[in-house]
């Protein structure tokens, strides 16, 4: 295999921020920088400023080839987004994914959703599932999609924007998408109704070198930077930690979204009213997966609160009995309610402190319905919060709940499927054991969630053992 000296640089792309990491040859991070996409109005429909990001990131990339002798760039991208292209041009700015189509409309396009048992997509509103919103552009624009010569996924859109090469992805194509068949390894009846599957470029491995985009990092200099095919955000993540060798395992990549991957969990018992679904890993096998927007529900329910929360304030809320119920955003595994609180009034830290035990509980809920019995790893960015990786160990004495020191899985999975086409591993596992934080009361707290939520515990398929680091 060829080997490389030079550093990588990923894009990390999520909703509401988009990164970039600079990776050098050791694995460690050399840079990272930020920026918030934006979100226009385009003919009654949100979409993004496709140009205004792209020059971020071309001034970004060009900034990192400079100082950091980048060779290589790789994308990674939320799950939600697709893009229609005609050779050079994009023919229809990128959907924002949090917008519904309007019913009457909406409830023909739903008519030619495939099958649960066919996809594992559950029928998720907005464009949770990107096929739908594919539906919905087709129905109202059908001139955009014949002019079309190519559909493609997120993060292929933007190694199209910076290579020329269109290319298809399986782990973003198969990530509730209601387009992929995950048991045939190939596209879902959908496509092939819809006629679209001669608009799907040609798939190509996450991570493998497609083109090439020119940097101008100085004045009269130049410089060639190798494009990498991108990946789905949260397969990159259970990618990157199955690279450290972590096998039979129950993944939490926490964001925007609280995705949970057990590939231990039978496919018969994924429920698609819970929000549980099949994800498609890098190498295109089934990954059961359960998800709720957490990271969105934690900053709605808090208040948008932003500042530490103490162990104190959540013994606090515990011990006054105030709780957050379900749900504070569309999907989710309880799914058609509407968040709110119950107990005494509280304010700031404490409502924060509710909203944090709120996301602990509806992981743990989760967990018991994707039957997680093994080892846990925390990624994203709720590890940052201090609490939730020992609030969580400590509902869950029996599985060892491992955090990362890094909390950046997707990109350092972009990385590590770059590095891996170069021969190179240059990454550690430096994951950490989190110690059950002991809090009085917190395990009846839980009963009473649970029965104030008028959630009927699942049983799990097997007993959970005991497991030593």
């Amino acid at each position: 295999m060829m080997t490389s000296s030079k550093a990588v640089a990923v894009f990390d792309l999520g909703k509401t921020n988009s990164k970039l990491f600079v990776f050098g040859a050791d694995g460690s991070i050399l840079s990272e920088t930020r920026t918030k996409p934006r979100w226009i109005e385009h003919e009654s429909m949100r979409v993004l400023d496709d140009e205004a990001l792209f020059g971020w990131m071309t001034a970004a990339l060009s900034t990192a080839v400079a100082e950091h002798s980048v060779g290589h760039v790789m994308f990674s991208g939320h799950g939600c987004t697709f893009a229609l292209v005609e050779r050079d041009q994009l023919v229809h700015p990128l959907l924002d994914y949090e917008q519904e189509p309007p019913q009457l409309l909406a409830d023909r396009i739903d008519m030619l959703v495939p099958a649960f048992d066919e996809t594992y997509s559950p029928r998720l509103p907005l464009g949770f599932n990107y096929g739908r919103h594919m539906l919905w552009l087709e129905a109202i624009k059908p001139e955009v999609f014949n002019r079309a010569d190519a559909i493609l996924p997120y993060p292929q859109f933007w190694s199209w924007k910076f290579s020329g090469q269109k290319a298809s992805e399986v782990s973003y194509i198969g990530c509730h998408s209601h387009l992929w068949a995950p048991l045939r390894g190939d596209f879902s009846s959908l496509v092939d109704h819809q006629e679209w599957r001669e608009k799907m470029p040609a798939f190509e491995p996450a991570g493998a070198a497609i083109g090439s985009w020119e940097a101008s990092p100085g004045e009269g200099s130049s410089a060639s930077v190798v494009v990498h095919n991108g990946v789905h955000d949260s397969n990159s993540a259970l990618y990157f930690y199955r690279s450290l060798g972590f096998d039979d395992f129950t993944l939490v990549s926490t964001g925007t979204w609280v995705i949970i991957f057990n590939s231990a969990c039978p496919l018969e018992a994924l429920d698609e009213h819970r929000d549980m679904l099949a994800n498609v890993t890098v190498d295109g096998r089934p990954a059961p997966t359960i998800r709720f927007m957490g990271g969105r529900e934690y900053d709605v329910a808090s208040g948008g609160w932003s500042k530490g929360i103490s162990l104190d304030a959540v013994s606090r809320v515990i011990a006054k009995g105030v709780f957050a119920l379900p749900s504070f955003a569309p999907g989710g595994p309880m799914q058609g309610r509407e968040g709110r609180f119950v107990g005494p009034l509280v304010d700031d830290e404490e409502r924060a402190a509710a909203a944090l035990l709120y996301v602990v509980m509806m992981t743990n809920l989760s967990l018991d319905l994707i039957q997680s019995a093994n080892p846990i790893v925390i990624d994203g960015g709720l590890v940052k919060t201090g609490l939730f990786a020992g609030l969580l160990a400590q509902l869950r004495p029996l599985q060892p709940i491992f955090t990362s020191t890094t909390a950046e899985g997707s990109a350092f999975g972009a990385a590590a499927l770059v590095f891996d086409t170069l021969g190179q591993k240059p990454f550690a596992n430096e994951t950490k054991e989190a110690a059950p934080l002991q809090l009085f009361g917190l395990e009846a707290y839980c009963d009473a969630w649970c029965a104030l939520a008028e959630i009927e515990q699942p049983e799990l398929a097997q007993p959970r053992k005991e497991f030593h680091a």
